[in-house]
């Protein structure tokens, strides 16, 4: 069984989520603050966390970015849930690296589909080894990525995306596409942070940057003479 941690200070919605969740043939956790969270997301090692921005003492923003700095937790999947509906808010979740982005209230049945959907996207850890294109290489066991001779931290969005453009390296990924494989949706809000999620690549990539090249009209590639380098 796939296990689910939901940091949720709400215990009626907490135990809402772990219900469905349980239907559905998952096994669950709950933490009700953003440290208990922390600390059970370190100890437990879930395969996705549900969080609520809106936790006593650590809010849901400031748990991500410490979900994202520890390596114990830095690529498990992350879906945020928060009353905070407003299009700025969801990018600003989405931009942090988030997987995906409910607002409440919501229909448990479509959380229990995003939830799949997310699992469904992420990166099998015990698949596949490395893949080496040009001067990028990937571990796939380990989720590490590598520019030149740098480790390099990503996040696992950030991971998604450059592994799924190096394996069509030298084509074209249509906008789209790349929103649809990274984040199941195409959508104004999904738009505006592939764009934010590229720029902090291309900082991350340092030298090789030039290789993440962006195709006016269509999307972004990597370029064919990264494969020659």
């Amino acid at each position: 069984m796939q296990k689910i941690l939901i940091i949720e200070d709400e215990a009626d919605i907490s135990d809402l989520i772990a219900f469905n969740l349980q239907r559905n043939q998952f096994e669950t956790i709950q933490a009700y603050d953003g440290n208990d969270g922390l600390n059970k997301a370190l100890t437990t090692q879930p395969d996705l966390i549900i969080l609520d921005l809106m936790l006593p003492g650590i809010d849901g923003l400031g748990v991500h970015k410490e979900l994202r700095r520890d390596a114990r937790t830095r690529n498990i999947p992350v879906v945020m849930l928060t009353a905070k509906a407003q299009t700025e808010d969801r990018i600003k979740g989405l931009e942090s690296g988030a997987d995906d982005y409910l607002t409440k209230p919501f229909s448990p049945k479509e959380l229990i589909l995003r939830v799949q959907a997310v699992l469904k996207r992420s990166i099998n850890k015990s698949s596949g080894s490395a893949l080496q294109v040009g001067p990028f290489r990937f571990d796939k066991n380990s989720l590490s990525f590598f520019s030149g001779s740098e480790q390099v931290d990503l996040t696992s969005t950030e991971f998604k995306l450059m592994l799924y453009l190096c394996e069509r390296a030298g084509a074209a990924q249509d906008r789209s596409d790349l929103l649809r494989k990274v984040w199941g949706y195409s959508d104004e809000v999904h738009s505006r942070t592939l764009d934010t999620h590229m720029k902090r690549l291309r900082k991350k990539l340092g030298e090789h940057a030039n290789h993440l090249e962006t195709v006016r009209g269509v999307g972004y590639r990597i370029t064919k003479d990264a494969v020659a380098d």
